[in-house]
């Protein structure tokens, strides 16, 4: 009997996901608009032979670019490159239902899944904060229902675009100058409460049907929306027992909605620091957060939790009376994942800062090779994941070790694959997905 085996995502962030990573000598501080670099970093994964990588994105920068590299190049467009450059790993892009429209969005991700022979996958994300909202002529952010009202409506007529075209559609009679077959077309025609499309896509259906359908978002509304639509979820877990808990909600939640709980993968994040001996890593972690500016850390915090300039002393414990997650508009997870952190583990902000400069609440883990292939195992055994979203601290020297270090003990426990091989596979077929049926064809089972 084949053992189950891990599914794996690079998460690729400018100079890593360490706040500090851009500081050390190794590291580019131009590296995040730099294609050259990105191609680097695709190949090493395909060198692993990952299942993905993705690119997180949102439409807006920051208050302030002193913090680390700040912006980032648009991931769609820089997908398209890396598609040239690879032949096997999966390509997703970061896009938001709240500051796109379905039509323009469904084009290129079935631009992309053709250019990429069928490699292409969409993160859906909501997009919290007032920056972003103000840079689309609204003067603060939609209420957190309401955006994922919105979201829920996007992915319905995205789906509708995608399946507007059946397989078939394309006759190619050059004999009876036919091309296509206009009774294969089906124009959406859409009314509803946020968008109005009419025709049909001006992209054929493409190799997937449409892209892997990836969800972020660990809230409540967050949770119903990956149940109904997600084919792959990235989380934030700090510990083992509420992954696992997360986990099992959310594969209820999925067979609820009538779906198989084998057709949504959960993929915690983790940002493993590698050392030769654990006293190494140790030592490559301490060095991280040496470099790590307080200052910045706090203004960072005080943002997420909503807090006034001012209110967070260094050195002290987060505010007693901090407001209820019913009270957050923007993200609502990570503002409870934080606040549990600190809270259970008596931190000072200093501390918070340290443990969220490596991921932003993500699970962060210093070891050797052998130990932090001994904890995705035992997340990935014990009921937690279908697999990793792989964060390292700083790129692509951690990429490389991961790959080159703790790929190899994977493998040797059959827990990954040792090559793609030779024929080519889509992205869902890599994380074991059906391609979707068309919703206009009646298959004839269901004659």
């Amino acid at each position: 009997m084949t053992r189950r085996q891990l599914h794996l995502n690079a998460f690729l962030m400018n100079t890593g996901h360490h706040e500090a990573s851009w500081r050390l000598p190794e590291s580019d501080p131009y590296a995040h608009v730099d294609l050259a670099h990105y191609v680097r970093l695709a190949h090493i994964a395909e060198r692993g032979t990952f299942d993905s990588l993705f690119l997180a994105d949102g439409p807006q920068l920051w208050n302030s670019v002193q913090q680390r590299p700040a912006g980032a190049l648009e991931p769609i467009t820089l997908l398209t490159a890396l598609a040239t450059a690879t032949e096997h790993i999966g390509l997703i892009a970061t896009a938001s239902t709240s500051y796109n429209s379905p039509y323009n969005l469904a084009r290129k991700f079935a631009t992309l899944d053709h250019l990429s022979g069928g490699r292409a996958g969409w993160n859906i994300v909501t997009t919290a904060g007032a920056e972003a909202a103000r840079n689309f002529g609204l003067d603060a952010e939609p209420a957190h229902a309401e955006r994922y009202a919105r979201a829920a409506e996007f992915l319905d007529v995205a789906l509708k675009l995608w399946d507007s075209w059946e397989d078939d559609a394309i006759v190619a009679d050059k004999a009876a100058g036919v091309w296509g077959d206009d009774a294969k077309i089906h124009p959406p025609r859409h009314q509803g409460r946020y968008f109005s499309v009419e025709g049909a896509l001006n992209v054929p259906r493409t190799p997937q049907g449409y892209p892997l359908l990836v969800q972020a978002g660990s809230s409540e509304d967050g949770k119903r929306f990956a149940a109904r639509y997600a084919e792959a979820v990235f989380t934030a877990q700090q510990t083992i027992e509420d992954a696992r808990a997360f986990y099992t909600d959310l594969k209820a939640r999925t067979v609820a909605a009538g779906r198989d709980a084998d057709h949504i993968k959960v993929l915690p994040g983790i940002v493993p620091v590698i050392g030769s001996t654990e006293a190494e890593a140790l030592a490559n972690e301490r060095l991280l957060e040496d470099h790590i500016v307080h200052a910045h850390g706090v203004d960072r915090l005080e943002r997420l939790l909503q807090l006034a300039p001012g209110s967070l002393e260094l050195d002290g414990p987060l505010p007693a009376d901090l407001p209820p997650e019913s009270a957050i508009e923007g993200a609502k997870s990570r503002y409870t994942l934080v606040v549990e952190l600190a809270r259970r583990d008596r931190l000072t902000v200093r501390q918070l800062i340290g443990r969220l400069g490596g991921g932003r609440g993500h699970l962060t883990f210093a070891g050797t090779p052998e130990q932090v292939a001994d904890t995705i195992e035992l997340w990935f055994e014990s009921g937690a994941a279908d697999g990793f979203n792989i964060m390292p601290a700083v790129l692509p020297s951690g990429l490389e070790a991961f790959v080159d270090h703790v790929v190899p003990v994977l493998r040797a426990r059959g827990l990954l694959r040792t090559e793609y091989g030779s024929a080519r596979r889509t992205l869902r077929e890599r994380y074991g997905l059906p391609r979707p049926a068309n919703q206009h064809v009646i298959t004839p089972a269901l004659v």
